[in-house]
Order: structure tokens, then sequence, then C-alpha cells
């Protein structure tokens, strides 16, 4: 008797780990292990990841894949070993959309940062003999400096992942340690980042070439035409407004502004204009199919509120309050990029960030945002005329929590 072929096509699994870097989650593949019509930029590979994921979901769940129904965590990471001299890991990363199917490449996951030196180390990535030379024999640990080249946006970032002989005296990452960062609930090992040379040399960090601008927010639904505004292009395009301008006080917590409709219309309508006048869209239509960038945000002095765990911060520890939209939706706690962005614009005496948070020369500010406070460090200066940030910093923690494979139908992309 003649066997009849499936009528469906089988799944296929390909290697994966499953990580948290900072306040996010995302699936990270090493590029030689998919497929190879997804080892190159294209639909395939597009429709490979969004099927990991589990969009396009209607429902906004992703329960048919290993995101969480949430921006935080409807991301991938795909590793390489560099070609790029003095580096040691390309980086590649993609947002997710929820609902649609697409994936934007536009920019990068500054939490997941965290994350990829360790990555790149569990899967193989950085030299073996520079990661030995990082130990000290007296500790039997060390800081592994991690050079990374972040692909999406042509940029440098150092990650200083620490390390330690095992009993077996292999060298492993140390991933456990005693790091508390807001928003995420457990304590882990604290990961230093650098982001270096954040903006191009050839453009301005302030696209409009001001550090302030009126900006007309005419026919988005606020009871004026037109807001002050400090756009900046550091870590990612951000849109920095006063919270009172928006109707806000700047210390909303999810359930205040993703519960409301019509306020989510308004911050979209007014991030498309944004994208307008950063001259990274020719029209407010093509904001549709960008939805990782801009970001918007708005910022006020600092004040005292209970971050979402219902833990106090006090207005006397922080600087200023911040809070931020990511993909439609006000952030739990900080992207990493939008916190470089924040640390770029606090450290440049005029802009909107840098008043809130008290003006004058800063070279670090803590802000407040939904789960508590965050630390950054900048400095900026001006090179011909044109302001850079030559350093941003920050400190965050990542974590394994799945190393196997994941499966995906044959057919599916």
């Amino acid at each position: 008797m003649t066997q009849s072929k499936p009528k469906f096509a089988p799944q296929i699994s390909i290697p994966a780990t499953y990580m948290r870097g900072g306040t996010s989650k995302g699936v990270f593949f090493k590029l030689s292990d998919l497929p190879e019509r997804c080892q190159v930029a294209g639909k395939a590979r597009d429709n490979f990841l969004l099927r990991v994921i589990g969009s396009p979901d209607p429902y906004g769940k992703q329960i048919d894949g290993l995101g969480n129904g949430s921006s935080s965590t409807s991301k991938t990471v795909i590793l390489s070993k560099s070609d790029k001299a003095d580096h040691d890991v390309n980086y590649l990363f993609g947002q997710v959309n929820i609902a649609k199917p697409m994936i934007d490449w536009a920019g990068n996951c500054g939490n997941l940062t965290a994350a990829v030196g360790a990555c790149a180390i569990n899967m193989g990535l950085v030299d073996a003999d520079k990661i030995a030379n990082s130990i000290d024999e007296s500790s039997e640990s060390g800081i592994c400096e991690v050079r990374i080249w972040q692909e999406n946006i042509g940029k440098t970032i150092i990650a200083h992942v620490p390390v330690y002989l095992d009993e077996k005296s292999k060298v492993q990452v140390q991933e456990t340690g005693d790091f508390e960062l807001d928003g995420v609930t457990f304590p882990a090992a604290e990961v230093k980042i650098e982001f270096i040379d954040p903006v191009d040399s050839s453009s301005d960090m302030f696209p409009t070439n001001n550090l302030v601008d009126d900006f007309d927010v005419s026919g988005c639904g606020l009871s004026t035409d037109s807001v002050k505004a400090t756009f900046i292009s550091a870590g990612i395009p951000t849109i920095f407004m006063k919270s009172d301008d928006l109707g806000f006080t700047g210390i909303e917590l999810q359930g205040d502004i993703n519960s409301d409709s019509e306020t989510l219309a308004k911050l979209e309508k007014i991030r498309a204009k944004g994208g307008v006048a950063m001259g990274l869209f020719k029209d407010v239509s093509e904001a549709q199919s960008s939805q990782h960038i801009p970001k918007i945000a708005w910022i006020a002095p600092a004040k005292s509120y209970s971050a979402s765990s219902g833990k106090p911060v006090d207005a006397a520890d922080i600087d200023l309050v911040v809070r931020a939209m990511s993909m439609g939706q006000l952030h739990h706690a900080m992207m990493g990029t939008a916190a470089v962005a924040i640390a770029a614009a606090a450290t440049t005496q005029g802009t909107l960030v840098n008043q809130a948070a008290g003006g004058g020369e800063l070279g670090e500010v803590r802000f407040g945002h939904p789960s508590g406070t965050l630390l950054v460090g900048g400095k900026t200066e001006q090179v011909d005329g044109r302001w850079q940030a030559k350093k941003v910093s920050m400190s965050r923690s990542a974590r394994r929590i799945m190393v196997g494979e994941v499966f995906v139908p044959a057919d599916s992309f």
C-alpha cells in the first residue's frame, strides 16, 4: 500500500536562545543557524521571525509564539562573528509588530544590548583567548569587554560582561548577582554598557539644528496648536515634550495611558508629525510603516510617586521624571535606546530635558520611570558647530532563560 504524503508541512527546529536583557526579552539566533534563505534580509527572514514570535496576532497575545503580547517582549536578535575591525560580534535587532505582519529593522534595542555580549560569548562568537585573558587569576573572575557592532544603526557598543572560572576551570558568564534594575523582579549580575559616538559625526544630534523647537501639533487633539519640543537623534530618534503641554503629570503609569484609546490616538498623531519635523518621514502617512521610530516622550521636574510595583519613588532621589511610548503603548519602564536619548539630552545645556533636570552642566542624571529609577551618564560637546554625544553609559543586567530549539511550520516562511 502506497503511503500518501502528509497533508500539512511538518515543523522544523532551529537553535535559539531566549534571553532577558534589561527590561526586555527576545529570541536570539546565531546567523549561521538560520535556514539558508533566512540568512539574508528579505521576506523569508521576516516571515520566519514573525512565526517564531507569534505575529501577526489580532488577539494581541502572541499565544502561538514566543512573544508575550507587549512591545518589550516582541523582539528578535541575530548575532554573527563580526567582520568589522576591532569588533567581536555583529548585532542585528528586529522589533516585531504584534498585530501586523511587519518587522521594524530601523533602530536598536538598548535593553537587549545588555544581553548581546553574554549571548555572543555563550554562542562561541567571541575569541576564546580574549575571554580567558579577562580572568584575574587571584579572584578567578573578571570583566570581558565585548565590542559590538550594532548593524541597524552602524554604531559601536561596548558591553562589560562579568565572567568567572567554574569548578572545571572553564570560563562562564556570570549571570547571577545583586544588581537590582527597576522593572525587573529579581537581581542579577551588573552589565555596564557604553554607547560610543551614538550620533553620526556628519550629522547634528539635533536634526532641526535647535535645542528647543516650536512644534506644530495642530490637528492632534491638544488644546494648543504648538508646544515646545526637543528633537534628538541619539540612541534612537526621540521627541521630548513637557508633560504639562500634553495634559499629563509626568508620573503616569501604563494603566493611565494604554487603556485610553483617545489619548493613544493623539500621541500617535503627534509622533507622526514629529517624524516629519525630524526628517524621518516625508509625510505623516509614512509613520504607519515605521512604528519603532521616532519615540515620543514627556518630561517634568522631579516628583514623588508610587511605581507600578508599589515602590515609592522620592522626588529627592531623582533629577526628573520621564515617560515614553514604545510601539503605540506607554513603556512599563524605559527603553534602553530612549535612555541613551535622555542621557544625551540631559547633559546638553538648554534642552527641555536638561531644564527639567535643573539645568546647567550635568554629567549624569537619575530619572524616574513607571517602574522606578535609572541612572545614566553622558558626555556631549560641540564639534564644528554641531552637538555630538561622544559617549553614553548605563548599567543593565541580562540572563539566559532558555537555550534549545524553536519550532515553526516549514511552510510559514
